[in-house]
């Protein structure tokens, strides 16, 4: 979901730059940033993103400037009185702390953010609208583009992964049956021992216990619900659209199995293929979150 994007334009004696961004979020957060004046902007570039856009924390900015070489500026009264007030606020407190401040002269209040303003508002808002919604289009279909380009080199990490995990899958279904044996000769001496031990044995009891102990450690299904799993991912990583909350989703059902198979192993070796699997599934839910 990582993407960014730039362009600039410039109409109706206004010039203006757009800066497009975004990261991985599990859902969709839009963030607009945009002057207040041009009324309606906001809301039409949040419609305009969020028909293209389905996951990310997407932050788009506007600067706006006037394209003269010599913009007039004017004093922003409304401005200006907010930093009298401020300062003001701030004096009586630092008084009232005996804290005395050095007095602010006229340029330092002309120097303040906003107080001198180039009047934009002599533009008619719905023209300015108009033409800043036209020239976005192409800045968000480079974002887009920059989104694509990051989402196919992810695609490549992620196939990586999903084949690794398959290969581990593998081994641990080769381990899984080469322990059988031994997990057989266990129960026949652990049988034996009871049967040594005991003058009267509920033959039936000890073999429904015994048949208990074998589906406990049986990973069978495990085993196949992984491999299930690594074919959703598959077939996911090579669907169109938005796929990211899908294999999210996918990598909890991922993480599950393998700790279910570590619990299970009662061998050395799988036990070390079962972390290893959930290394790797750890990996791929990292990965999994900057997918759209």
């Amino acid at each position: 979901m990582t993407g960014f994007a730039s362009g600039q334009g410039e109409a109706l004696g206004l010039g203006w730059t757009w800066d497009v961004r975004s990261v991985n979020n599990r859902g969709l957060d839009i963030r607009i940033r945009v002057p207040d004046w041009i009324e309606g902007l906001e809301q039409a570039l949040r419609a305009v993103v969020s028909k293209r856009v389905a996951r990310g924390n997407v932050t788009v900015s506007l600067r706006l400037q006037s394209s003269t070489t010599d913009p007039v500026q004017e004093l922003n009264t409304a401005q200006l009185d907010r930093v009298l007030t401020a300062m003001l606020k701030i004096e009586e407190d630092a008084m009232a702390r005996g804290l005395s401040l050095t007095a602010s002269s006229a340029a330092d209040l002309i120097s303040v953010r906003g107080v001198m303003d180039v009047p934009h508002q002599q533009a008619d808002p719905a023209q300015v609208r108009a033409h800043l919604l036209d020239d976005f289009a192409p800045v968000l279909d480079s974002f887009l583009a920059s989104r694509a380009s990051e989402g196919v080199a992810l695609a490549d990490v992620l196939a990586r992964q999903v084949a690794q995990v398959s290969d581990l899958v593998d081994q641990a279904g080769a381990l899984a049956d080469a322990r059988k044996d031994e997990q057989a000769e266990r129960m026949r001496s652990a049988m034996a021992r009871v049967l040594e031990n005991q003058d009267t044995v509920d033959e039936q009891r000890v073999a429904q216990e015994l048949a208990l102990i074998a589906v406990k450690a049986d990973v069978t299904e495990e085993l196949d619900r992984l491999r299930a799993h690594v074919d959703a991912a598959s077939a996911l990583l090579n669907t169109d659209g938005a796929v990211g909350r899908k294999l999210d989703f996918l990598m909890q059902e991922f993480n599950r199995e393998a700790n279910t198979l570590c619990s299970k192993s009662q061998s050395a070796p799988l036990t070390a293929v079962g972390l290893e699997l959930k290394s790797v599934i750890e990996q791929m839910r990292e990965q999994v979150q900057n997918v759209e």
